[in-house]
């Protein structure tokens, strides 16, 4: 019997109460009180805002996560503590739920203790994220209801050259030990720090949320708040911006990694190694991923000439793919025209949702662009959660720079992804759980979320979202993108390729524009492992379904198999697995 099937066969054992612990009680508490403790130590070490996105709870809004390492020594001492305190626990003697908590909490624990064995926090940025724009995305979409939170705001920008000061610290010290990005990387941060530092004051993002103050506030007030801004961004932030321009020209892009692949960082080959674990939540190997990949381009390569053959174009695949980069029409023309598509298309997914979901989410979302400061490098768009607490709708962040690059017939399959029935269903149905720890509500694992995004797309042929062969091969092209991915990601990092290698399978075998594959590769060099999330986690589900329908034949009920999938928030897959398996077996009593 295979390892998979073994790991299977346990963790289901768990969840449905058929094993114990492997270790007795370590003392006379009960099993759930032992479990409440290793909550209780997991929460309190920031799990859930370690990113520093502020999304946790209202209050995280207006702090930065402690950073350094006495931060993260505290840190791994709460999540050794979360880890032995469920050593201890009787499994037998904990509720369903609870034994899902168990589950969860036991995954998560292991990986981000690994991951602080790496002392991750020395590569504090990429081409995609990183502490120098966390203040923009909180910014992003960010209703500050009263002076209160104005003044709290404010704080918390006067706060951001104490923020930068600890992250440049942590950046030394990936100098210092050599765990820094590769040139690539290096280069692009600087160049998007250079951007964010020459960003005119009356433009700032972080300015915005002072200038759309509730008019229940007097003007003179709201004014005086807004001044009161200006100045923090001013003294504070822009100075702090600048210093990180220089340390980025001075110290960092001088010694970054002339290597691509973070096999050749110090203890590259087992920090690769854990980064496809953690990212998949599999124990795929790196070659197994690469392999998958290729067979699935190949798969869905036979479909894509079937859908161009529906189109009625006369030559062969890569004679198509150059006709839809270039014909005009498949592209719009302004931002706001982009932007527009986008949220039609959002709206005829929400008309579609009732009869392919049981249960929908309270919270709305809205279609925004990506702020102007940072959408030069950035993808072409991305889901932010909101927070039914604080008033804060989720954001679905469209790209509407390089517009010629930005074509019309993928946009079905982005709004998909990003908006409903994908993250934004999937979070915010996570996040308005009830009777679970906080920390179910808002912990993500990406082969579970991204998994879900893609299935999403799969989802709108269902719909009847994919209008005509082109917005169909559009579909087909972003899943060819995430097959690449798997192709990709291996390829930089376990097998040295080049850019222009790792480039190759985007260019032969999808629609994206040169402009989305720059950026995408730039993405995979910069951040290893997340890549290969999409399509290890869209395989599962959709096996998954696949079980389910022949198991259950006309029995199957797809809106009650989504609820069965999203209803206990973000699950590694193999806990996901044991709980679809358990909702055939109960659907096949009934």
């Amino acid at each position: 019997m295979s390892k998979r099937v073994l790991l299977g066969l346990a963790i289901a054992l768990a969840l449905n109460g058929a094993a114990v612990a492997a270790t007795p009680k370590a003392d006379a508490a009960s099993a759930s009180e032992r479990l409440a403790q290793a909550v209780k130590a997991y929460e309190a070490s920031g799990a859930g805002e370690d990113d520093g996105e502020g999304g946790a709870d209202d209050a995280s809004r207006f702090r930065f996560p402690p950073v350094g390492p006495k931060a993260d020594a505290d840190r791994k001492a709460l999540l050794a503590s979360a880890r032995q305190s469920l050593n201890g626990v009787d499994l037998s003697a904990l509720t369903a739920n609870q034994r899902l908590t168990h589950a969860i909490l036991k995954w998560s624990l292991d990986e981000r203790l690994e991951g602080l064995s790496f002392d991750e926090a020395r590569m504090p940025f990429s081409t995609d994220g990183g502490f120098d724009v966390i203040l923009l995305y909180r910014a992003n979409g960010m209703r500050l209801k009263s002076e209160a939170e104005a003044r709290q705001w404010i704080a918390l920008l006067a706060q951001t050259p104490d923020w930068y000061a600890a992250n440049i610290a942590n950046a030394r010290r990936g100098v210092a030990t050599g765990f820094v990005q590769a040139v690539p990387t290096a280069q692009a941060v600087l160049d998007r720090a250079r951007r964010t530092a020459a960003t005119p004051l009356a433009d700032d993002p972080l300015l915005v949320p002072l200038r759309n103050l509730p008019a229940s506030l007097p003007a003179e007030r709201r004014a005086a708040l807004l001044a009161e801004g200006t100045r923090m961004v001013t003294d504070k932030v822009a100075p702090a911006r600048a210093g990180f321009v220089t340390f980025m020209e001075t110290e960092y892009v001088p010694h970054a990694a002339r290597s691509l692949a973070a096999s050749d960082l110090p203890e590259g080959q087992r920090y690769y190694a854990f980064l496809v674990r953690r990212h998949t939540t599999t124990t795929l190997t790196a070659d197994q991923v690469h392999a998958l990949g290729q067979s699935e381009v190949a798969r869905i390569r036979a479909r894509m000439e079937v859908v161009m053959k529906q189109a009625g174009f006369q030559g062969d695949l890569p004679a198509f793919i150059a006709y839809l980069r270039k014909d005009p029409r498949f592209y719009a023309t302004s931002r706001q025209q982009l932007l527009e598509k986008a949220s039609e298309i959002a709206k005829r997914a929400d008309d579609q949702l009732p009869s392919h979901f049981g249960t929908l989410p309270r919270l709305t979302y809205g279609v925004r662009p990506v702020p102007a400061s940072i959408e030069q490098g950035y993808t072409t768009g991305r889901y932010f959660g909101g927070d039914p607490k604080t008033g804060r709708a989720g954001g679905l962040m469209i790209n509407t720079s390089a517009l010629d690059q930005r074509p019309l017939y993928e946009l079905p399959a982005l709004v998909l992804h990003e908006g409903a029935p994908g993250h934004h269903i999937q979070t915010s149905l996570a996040q308005e759980q009830t009777g679970v720890p906080d920390f179910r509500k808002t912990i993500y694992f990406n082969a579970y979320g991204e998994g879900w995004g893609l299935y999403s797309e799969w989802l709108g042929e269902e719909m009847g979202l994919y209008r005509d062969p082109y917005e169909l091969f559009g579909r087909l092209s972003y899943e060819m993108w995430r097959a690449c991915r798997l192709v990709a990601d291996t390829g930089i990092h376990a097998k040295h390729w080049t850019i222009d290698q790792a480039k190759a399978c985007f260019l032969d075998n999808t629609a994206l524009s040169p402009t989305n594959i720059d950026v995408e590769v730039a993405r995979y060099v910069s951040w290893p492992g997340q890549a290969l999330a999409y399509k290890v986690g869209e395989l599962k589900i959709l096996e998954l379904r696949h079980r389910a329908e022949a198991a259950l034949g006309d029995r199957f009920d797809e809106r009650a198999f989504h609820d069965a999938v999203l209803l206990n928030g973000s699950l590694p897959l193999a806990v996901l697995e044991a709980k679809i398996d358990a909702w055939i077996a109960e659907r096949r009593k009934g």
